[in-house]
């Protein structure tokens, strides 16, 4: 019976997947922490001329140029301050690296296929196909992203 047990738990640990969750506002958002490939502190982007206003700009980094995408513009949050707290989570997407600024990261949480909810069919900023679901861990809900899908869509001008 202990070998059903032990198999029944590897296959739920193999289905779990882990999240960064980072804060925009008042929402908390998690994304693959596959796609991260580093947290880095704000430091103001050289501004690219007519680039969409959520793309602040881009730095270099160790000599790859790295496109700096304001998730609370691209969102339509209210306008934070730039603060301590401020990070820029460098993502590796399909060969290409692309920086977004968010509120602040909070930590690496494991979800287990149960704890995630499909995404209610409501009105959004942000593309339905851009949301895998809502996470559920305690008291918190986090919405899921595809960043992958959302960093790579044409209205991004990434591409």
């Amino acid at each position: 019976m202990e070998a059903v047990a032990s198999k029944t738990e590897e296959a739920a640990v193999a289905a779990a997947r882990e999240y960064l969750t980072f804060r925009l506002a008042q929402e908390e958002y998690g994304i693959d922490i596959l796609k991260v490939q580093e947290i880095r502190g704000y430091e103001p982007p050289t501004r690219i001329a007519h680039a969409p206003e959520f793309v602040k700009g881009v730095v270099n980094l160790r000599g790859t140029i790295v496109p700096i995408v304001d998730m609370r513009l691209r969102f339509h949050c209210a306008q934070a301050a730039y603060d301590s707290f401020t990070v820029v989570i460098v993502l590796n997407l399909h060969q290409r690296v692309v920086g977004i600024v968010v509120d602040s990261v909070s930590d690496v949480l494991e979800l287990v296929p149960e704890q995630i909810r499909p995404a209610p069919e409501v009105e959004s900023t942000i593309d339905k196909g851009c949301i895998t679901g809502l996470g559920s861990v305690g008291e918190r809900m986090l919405i899921l992203l595809d960043i992958e899908k959302l960093m790579t869509s044409t209205d991004m001008g990434l591409v």
